[in-house]
């Protein structure tokens, strides 16, 4: 009963903003060309400023960098490349100062094959972690185990002559895949889990974390039936996307060790857990893993994190969450450190009004927000020559498929050269078009994307209904999206607009007031709802 009264009472997390930091692209301390952990503590004045309510922190550990940290070596350091552990307690002591949650990234699927346990593993199939990763006999022809396929190309096998085996790996070949049917891997993850929650941090994002059993019985994956969706987190040319993964990943045994992973998280109060959800159905999913109060906190999907961005589109994902997701509870974000740029995938570059209204479509969804660094500055898709590409995922499908760098490069916090990151070469080149976009050049601007979006962020904590009201979509058709969140303090009428062309459409709620305070100026004439190009409405609806 004390663990379920004190999960109760640690609900920060229900309707935060999150400020997602990519640590190699943030501030360069050191000079080295390289984001570091002091960079980004030199810098939380300015995220507090914001208001959000966390941070979350891509990888620093200890890592050979093949995936930029998410192959990790020692699950419990911090890469020289970002510092220490000194600077990181640094880090955590000066966000708290500053009322700022902090959540780093755990991956716990794979490591790198460079982490001891895998130089362990792989030695023979006796030694005391021969079954820590997931090793099988080939075929009598010498082929791989079966046909799965890596989400960055090829195979999801790979050879090794000590063992005489293959061993899977759903990224990279240097990111062998762990063997979460052992019981000693389960534990050692809730360890290291343990590790970071004893230093102080406030919760954890969980990379892919559907990822972590595989079927046992290694059967192949299906083909993806030619009239149905492929997979929305991998790119349209990736084969990939042409199995349905009913047996690599998603396996129903994933459920219980996030039971024991909220368990952990338990005896921490006022911790939390964002799980992201790569699948073939992730809704689905994200019904499973955050349902019933004992497993996940929340989590996200890629539905809003592709192209697609029509009304019907975010419509048909409102209602189809909303249907399924029961008593859980989802995390949004429109960009991240793995897809493009909002504004170039959905604004096609517009500027200040579309960045605007998209994140007002963001914050007015039910659930926690998370922002990409440089969302708040509006910043397109970064042009990244391909002489300069240092994402692996990239160079395999390049041209179509560009990799992950445009939406990496350097924040940019002044118009001087290297945009204020670093006074030497950074790791990947900054965008010329971003330095007009700075902060500095934005800080004074009243209107500027920058302070719209700090003002929307400070509005929406005065409205309780955005922050855990219940939502409802009021019509189904139209360019409009109109639906009304609401709580028990508070009943708001939403309208959004994120087109480039005027929309009307009839008012069917009473309306008590408009609400002011946000920045945008849509209006009501003649029992009509009118919003000029990217523009919202925001009503107090009459019982």
């Amino acid at each position: 009963m004390d663990i379920i009264t004190k999960d109760q009472n640690s609900l920060w997390w229900k309707g935060a903003t999150i400020y997602q930091i990519y640590p190699r692209s943030y501030c360069d301390a050191n000079q080295d060309g390289m984001g570091d952990l002091a960079g980004i503590t030199s810098k939380l004045g300015y995220i507090a400023s914001l208001g959000v309510d966390a941070i979350w922190i891509s990888p620093f550990f200890t890592s050979p960098m093949k995936d930029f940290g998410y192959d990790i070596s020692n699950y419990r350091d911090v890469d020289p490349t970002f510092g220490s552990l000194d600077d990181f307690r640094a880090l955590l002591n000066t966000a708290h100062a500053l009322n700022l949650k902090v959540i780093i990234d755990q991956v716990y699927s794979h490591t790198s094959d460079q982490h001891a346990w895998f130089t362990e593993s792989r030695q023979d199939r006796t030694n005391p972690k021969a079954d820590w990763y997931v090793w099988a006999d080939p075929k009598a022809d010498g082929t791989p185990p079966n046909n799965w396929l890596s989400l960055f190309g090829g195979k999801a096998w790979s050879w090794d002559s000590r063992r005489e085996q293959y061993y899977l790996h759903n990224f990279l070949d240097s990111q062998p895949d762990l063997n979460f049917h052992n019981p000693q891997v389960r534990e050692a993850q809730l360890e290291n889990a343990r590790f970071w929650l004893d230093m102080g941090v406030d919760g954890f994002r969980l990379d892919v974390v559907n990822f972590y059993y595989h079927s046992k019985g290694l059967e192949d994956n299906p083909a993806t039936p030619t009239d149905e969706p492929k997979t929305l987190a991998v790119s349209s040319d990736n084969p990939y996307c042409l199995q349905r993964h009913r047996y690599d990943i998603s396996q129903p045994e994933n459920l219980e060790f996030l039971r024991d992973l909220r368990n952990v998280l338990n005896d921490y109060p006022n911790t939390t857990t964002v799980g992201e959800i790569s699948a073939d159905d992730p809704l689905v999913i994200m019904s499973q893993y955050t349902s019933g109060n004992d497993k996940l906190h929340m989590a996200y999907t890629f539905d809003l994190l592709k192209e697609h961005c029509s009304a019907d589109y975010i419509r048909g994902v409102i209602s189809t969450i909303e249907e399924r997701i029961g008593d859980g509870w989802p995390c949004w974000a429109i960009s991240n450190h793995d897809v493009m740029r909002y504004t170039t995938r959905w604004g096609n570059n517009e500027g200040l009004h579309f960045s605007r209204v998209a994140v007002a479509m963001l914050m007015s969804l039910r659930g926690s927000v998370c922002l990409y660094q440089g969302d708040e500055l509006g910043l397109p898709e970064a042009d990244v020559p391909y002489d300069d590409i240092q994402d692996p995922y990239g160079l395999p499908f390049w041209p179509k498929y560009k990799g992950r760098d445009g939406c990496r490069t350097p924040m940019v916090w002044s118009d001087s050269e290297n945009g204020g990151f670093s006074e030497v070469k950074p790791w990947l080149p900054v965008d010329k078009r971003h330095l007009a976009l700075s902060v500095d050049q934005q800080e004074n601007q009243l209107e500027s994307t920058l302070n719209s979006i700090r003002q929307l962020i400070a509005w929406r904590k005065g409205q309780p209904a955005l922050i855990n009201g219940e939502i409802e979509i009021l019509s189904d058709e139209g360019e409009m999206l109109l639906w009304t969140r609401t709580c028990a303090e508070q009943k708001l009428l939403v309208a959004l607009n994120m087109t480039g062309d005027t929309l009307r459409s009839p008012l069917t709620v009473g309306i008590k007031s408009l609400l002011t305070g946000h920045g945008f100026h849509g209006s009501i004439e003649d029992e009509t709802i009118v919003l000029g190009p990217y523009e919202a409405l925001f009503a107090e609806i009459s019982d």
